[in-house]
């Protein structure tokens, strides 16, 4: 009887003494700059009732989404997140009494110019009751710099198979498979991540924050297989 593990491995299509088979795998490993970098900001409040709260955290999820806003295409999306008012309960005392409400709104951005990301940046962490997270790096999903690691890919298959076929003095002669590795995933970036920033309002503006966009890295493999040439043994 065939074992279990045996009857799992699919059959492995070899090659013949007539056409002989060479698999080979490609890889690509680019580092090209940022597209887009993207931030959070989370906008509070607190009032000594829901509707206070409530007022003062529409009051300031208005101002930030306003500033966002000034910097115009510069800004390519602007969403809000989650959002909540909660009850802060006196920590003695009988019974459920509440102290004072908090309220707080999620707001993420998403920006293409790098030079208005570090003043803006610094404009909403310099506003009260306002945390700012980031920035992410990123490329967008349609970056021709996914095309190029792909197609780098590619030509990196065939100039091994080549190599092979050259190094036992004959060619290849058909391309039978080209398989993208992990089809279901696009090809991997890293990118880096700011440090999250909260500060309280300054009597004088601060200096924007000077960011450096971090370089992504981008990776694609495929596996290949060629028939080549008879060789001479």
């Amino acid at each position: 009887m065939t074992a279990p593990s045996e009857e799992l491995q699919p059959a492995v299509p070899y090659g013949t003494p007539e056409a002989p088979r060479i698999a080979v795998r490609g890889e690509a490993h680019l580092e090209v700059d940022p597209e887009i970098a993207r931030i959070g900001v989370t906008v509070a409040s607190r009032g000594k009732d829901r509707r206070a709260a409530l007022d003062d955290l529409t009051r300031r999820n208005t101002g930030v989404l306003d500033l966002i806003k000034t910097y115009g295409d510069a800004v390519e999306r602007l969403e809000t997140g989650a959002f909540s008012i909660s009850p802060e309960l006196k920590e003695k005392g009988r019974g459920e009494r509440i102290h004072a409400y908090h309220g707080r709104v999620h707001i993420t951005a998403e920006l293409t110019d790098f030079t208005a990301l570090g003043e803006l940046t610094t404009r909403l962490a310099d506003l009260d009751l306002t945390r700012v997270d980031g920035p992410w790096w990123a490329l967008r999903p349609d970056s021709p710099a996914h095309r190029e690691a792909r197609q780098q890919a590619v030509r990196e298959a065939v100039q091994r198979a080549r190599e092979y076929a050259e190094a036992l003095g004959t060619s290849l002669t058909a391309l039978l498979e080209l398989a993208d590795i992990g089809a279901e995933n696009a090809p991997q970036t890293r990118g880096g991540r700011m440090r999250s920033m909260a500060y309280a309002a300054e009597e004088d503006s601060a200096a924007p924050l000077d960011l450096e966009p971090q370089r992504q890295h981008v990776h694609a493999e495929v596996n290949a297989r060629f028939t080549m040439a008879p060789p001479r043994l």
